[in-house]
């Protein structure tokens, strides 16, 4: 198996410093997948931009598969960490979800980076880290915690990927379907439907309130109702 790259010295005692950093690369590869997504990054075009040849790229990094690592882990590090933990663990995970969302919304070719693909590197360690200080005092299993990390990626990028996908007419889309909705449900057939819409309610959120209003919910469901579960 080979070693994670992280654990790989970039720089060995001996021999010359290395003419490229790890950090340089990424950021190349980071700007290809900015302009033209995933299939825009290859080792060949990465090392033109660096001004290297193809071959001598691999001596930084061995696989594709490791260049994303270095993408993945140089977006994460865009996430703002200095805010200390604020004791309000549903605000303070909230907070992160929206940093967490706009690394995504500058970097969308994150979200087709299939999930499992990629190892954890340093940057996203802090990130986790950090979730995890930020529910330090709430009484709930470690690995709960860690599912609420992964829940809460999930839910953003969820999110950011339907954003995408309409083209910034996601307000409109749910008024079509709120609108849809209501005219169906008038037929007798759906009673259950009818009662909801029925029941008074605020306008539709756009999808970044939902951040604000429905990621607090579902993190306390399984944070303080499903943390005693054995």
């Amino acid at each position: 198996m080979a070693r994670s790259i992280w654990l790989r010295q970039e720089r060995s005692g001996r021999g010359p410093a290395p003419e490229h950093s790890r950090a340089r690369i990424a950021a190349a590869a980071v700007e290809l997948a900015d302009v033209g997504g995933l299939d825009a990054v290859s080792m060949r075009k990465v090392a033109a931009a660096i001004g290297a040849g193809a071959a001598s790229l691999y001596r930084y990094v061995e696989t594709r598969d490791e260049l994303l690592e270095l993408m993945a882990d140089a977006a994460a590090g865009e996430i703002d960490l200095s805010r200390a933990p604020s004791g309000d663990w549903r605000a303070d995970l909230v907070a992160l979800a929206h940093e967490l969302r706009e690394v995504y919304r500058r970097h969308p070719w994150m979200l087709d980076i299939a999930p499992g693909r990629v190892a954890l590197g340093p940057n996203t360690v802090d990130v986790l880290e950090y979730a995890l200080a930020t529910m330090q005092d709430l009484d709930a299993p470690t690995p709960a915690k860690m599912e609420a990390f992964a829940l809460l990626n999930g839910f953003v990028a969820l999110l950011v990927r339907s954003e995408k996908e309409l083209g910034g007419a996601t307000t409109e889309w749910q008024e079509s379907q709120a609108e849809f909705l209501a005219s169906v449900v008038t037929d007798g057939r759906h009673p259950h439907l009818a009662a909801a819409f029925a029941t008074p309610s605020q306008a539709t959120p756009a999808v970044a309130d939902l951040l604000d209003s429905v990621l607090p919910r579902v993190l306390t469901g399984l944070l303080e109702t499903g943390g005693d579960r054995p």
